[in-house]
């Protein structure tokens, strides 16, 4: 027969099936049956076994305090992990304590510092095949969605990279979940069907949001992307199984905003990290990021993937990066926590003390960032709140340095609470009385080196060395055996041990309870918050390209609407930092013709040259200055590059056949204001066919494309 434990195990692990179950026991998580065999496995933890009449149930278990570092093990293998707490306090419960699932983690919706990269977003992703897609960040709040081509969802995935992607259920097995699972790069996780579908999406959303409709989004009409939005929110709720007060909106992204990087472009540029390797070191990201805060970094990176279209906003932006070029804004961020993240912990009902106590830090630090004035307009469009009262309320109510746990007491500032003083006062006193109480009995009994102590397992008592037991009071009664002495109690003892210790136990309980309150009024602020928190960001991003630009003898690009790409002097912005020689600048000058054959021997540069092309078009749209003398640089709306096939030759294609289908896609959907790089186009086939294919491939670019 099985005991209750183990009935009460199995019925919360048939709900969860398809997670590992992390079950606590007081101090550990314990996993059993298959769960310990994967965990022992993956972790490298001993694998037991608990007794069931004769059968042996295999068993593993992690210290619950450093649970966090072998969960994110578990999750790079690519397990969900299901956390199951005890709900009720054990010395309360009537037989078997109350355990209960309190969150389902996977890589997409991960709080814990600690696993986070604090330079990256860890979206959720949510797809159609219809071309409905939505990304959110739980760690940060941001929650977006975009109605793109189906042909075009593929590079949007790539672009954002998402930890995990959600697709229908009924198309686990399909194609479709196949070209998900090789663009995301991600876990891709099947989701319930019902979720997608458009009514339950969209009420799913208005509740959330509690509005009538999505047009205050501006996404009443965004199709299938709204159905891709709903299931990831649904995702969210289900499991999180608590709220996520921090995801106030969503935002309608519009695919013409902004310059179009098909997989291929964003990989041979290195834009984020390296084609060889995949490191962040040697990527045009690598060369920008100068950011003082983690929300400056992920913004930077945002802009990276994601170049402007519109000439004024890339305007906009050279204008902020060339006045702060003479500004040192960058010291003031530094004292700024990574507000976005806590504010998050802080609508999950996750944040700790501490958190608290960091964004207390952040709210004093904010005065200096509010005094700075600018000209830009899109400085001065910069709102960087207050929060005065919110800022007041946590120096009353937060105590100094808190612990990170809250049941160990000591997070709120004496003054706040007047029935928490008092609770507190009677332990703070009975500590007084404690030292009085030795005096005492050092009087009484005339023995010196009598002691008055406390351990947690037999709580308080008196010592007396073997040297007096001789003159122990005959009150006294016997707790415990050393070595060298004796440990008594007295009735007197005993009694101040359950006043002493109740007061404290309530006074920790107190504090939990207070601490909730206060974590839900800061709450109540998150919209305003999260507004100042998009605003640092953006300033630090701005200046972390205006550091960029004075460091590395950057110019600011004029950039226009036409078709002119005219660069003096230009420099390759990453080969530059990385070279022990200095780089030699050149020019790249496509006029009237628009088009530049580049010719020469092997290892001449020729590569690094187009490249450097493509960057410095990319830069310009991003509102960076350049590296080079002058520049001259019209909107191009798309870029598009051949100029590798190891990845897809890896999968089994031949080096021929990866050539000719990145080019017909780059002939399928170039524009005349497309700037298209192509690198030795027919090196799969013979010189003469290759040659052959390179002049119809040009010859269909210039006449019938216009590029």
């Amino acid at each position: 027969m099985p005991t209750p434990l183990m009935e009460q195990y199995s019925a919360i692990k048939g709900r969860h099936p398809s997670e590992i179950l992390l079950f606590r026991l007081g101090d550990f998580y314990e996993m059993f049956f298959e769960d310990a065999k994967i965990a022992s496995s993956v972790l490298g933890i001993v694998l037991t076994s608990r007794s069931k009449g004769e059968a042996k149930i295999p068993m593993a278990g992690i210290p619950h305090h450093s649970s966090k570092s072998y969960i994110n093990r578990l999750l790079k293998a690519g397990h969900r992990v299901a956390v199951c707490e005890q709900t009720e306090d054990p010395e309360e419960a009537d037989g078997l304590v109350d355990r209960a699932v309190v969150r389902v983690i996977t890589p997409g919706t991960l709080l814990e510092e600690g696993i986070l990269d604090e330079k990256r977003n860890n979206y959720l992703a949510a797809v159609t095949p219809d071309g409905g897609l939505a990304w959110v960040d739980l760690s940060t709040g941001t929650f977006r969605l975009e109605p793109v081509a189906p042909t075009r969802l593929f590079d949007e995935l790539v672009r954002l990279s998402p930890s995990e992607t959600l697709v229908p259920s009924a198309l686990e097995d399909a194609d479709f979940a196949s070209r998900v699972r090789l663009a995301a790069g991600g876990i891709v996780t099947p989701f319930h069907d019902w979720t997608f579908d458009r009514d339950n999406a969209y009420r799913t959303l208005t509740e959330h949001f509690e509005v009538k409709n999505l047009a205050g989004f501006g996404c009443e009409d965004a199709g299938p992307a709204v159905r891709a939005a709903g299931a990831a929110l649904a995702y969210l709720k289900e499991t999180q199984r608590g709220p996520i007060r921090h995801v106030t909106r969503i935002e309608r992204c519009v695919a013409d905003d902004r310059l179009f990087l098909d997989r291929q472009t964003q990989s041979a540029l290195e834009l984020t990290e390296t084609m060889r390797g995949g490191g962040r070191e040697g990527s045009l990201l690598w060369v920008l990021d100068r950011t003082a805060t983690a929300m400056g970094a992920r913004l930077l990176r945002d802009w990276v993937t994601a170049p402007l279209r519109s000439v004024e906003a890339i305007r906009a932006r050279l204008d902020a990066v060339r006045e702060l070029q003479g500004r040192d804004v960058q010291p003031l961020l530094k004292p700024i926590c990574d507000l976005e993240r806590v504010l998050a912990k802080v609508g999950a009902n996750r944040a700790n003390a501490r958190d608290l106590a960091a964004l207390h830090d952040t709210l004093a630090a904010l005065a200096p960032v509010r005094a700075l004035k600018f000209e830009s307009p899109l400085l001065r469009a910069l709102r960087v709140g207050e929060h005065a009262d919110l800022h007041g309320f946590l120096a009353k109510a937060i105590a100094d340095d808190p612990p990170p746990v809250l049941t160990e007491g000591g997070l709120i500032r004496a003054g706040f609470d007047a029935d928490l003083d008092q609770v507190r006062s009677a332990a703070r006193d009975g500590k007084g009385w404690l030292a009085e109480f030795e005096a005492r009995e050092i009087r009484r009994s005339g023995i010196s080196s009598l002691k008055v102590g406390y351990t947690q397992v037999f709580g308080y008592y008196i010592e007396i060395t073997n040297v007096h037991k001789e003159r122990v009071p005959a009150d006294y009664v016997r707790k415990q055996t050393l070595k060298n002495a004796e440990r008594y109690v007295t009735p007197e003892l005993k009694e101040y041990e359950s006043t002493v210790l109740g007061a404290e136990e309530r006074s920790k309980k107190m504090e939990v309870e207070i601490f909730g309150r206060v974590r839900d009024r800061v709450a109540e602020d998150i919209p305003e918050l999260q507004a100042t928190a998009r605003a640092l960001a953006e300033l630090d991003a701005l200046a972390s390209l205006a550091r960029v630009a004075m460091e590395n003898d950057y110019v600011a690009p004029e950039v226009d609407d036409s078709t002119a790409f005219d660069v003096r002097d230009a420099r390759h912005p990453v080969l530059e930092k990385v070279l022990e020689e200095k780089f030699v600048p050149n020019d790249v000058v496509i006029e009237s013709a628009k088009i530049l054959l580049i010719t020469g021997p092997n290892m001449a540069g020729k590569s690094t040259y187009i490249r450097q092309a493509a960057l410095l078009a990319l830069l310009a749209q991003m509102g960076s200055f350049v590296p080079a003398k002058r520049a001259r640089i019209g909107v191009v709306d798309r870029i598009f590059t051949r100029v590798g096939s190891s990845d897809e030759i890896a999968r089994g294609a031949s080096t021929f056949m990866v050539e000719m289908n990145e080019t017909a896609n780059i002939l399928n959907h170039a524009t005349e204001r497309s700037l298209i790089i192509l690198d030795e186009i027919g090196r799969g086939t013979s010189t003469f066919d290759g040659l052959s294919i390179a002049w119809a491939v040009a010859e269909h670019i210039i006449e019938q494309i216009g590029a």
